[in-house]
């Protein structure tokens, strides 16, 4: 299982960390996108409902 961790970069801006099930990093991807990506995917819940 992967997690993600979240830190803020020089200029500021919020990163999530992605890690492997080591704890090592895997990529590190800003929370803008990282966020922007979870909104267009869509659960199960949301994929079963119609």
């Amino acid at each position: 299982m992967t997690f993600r961790t979240t830190h803020r970069s020089t200029a500021g801006k919020k990163l999530y960390a992605v890690r492997d099930k080591n704890g090592r990093f895997k990529d590190i991807q800003t929370f803008e996108r990282a966020h922007r990506a979870d909104m267009k995917k869509k659960s199960k819940a949301e994929k079963t409902r119609h």
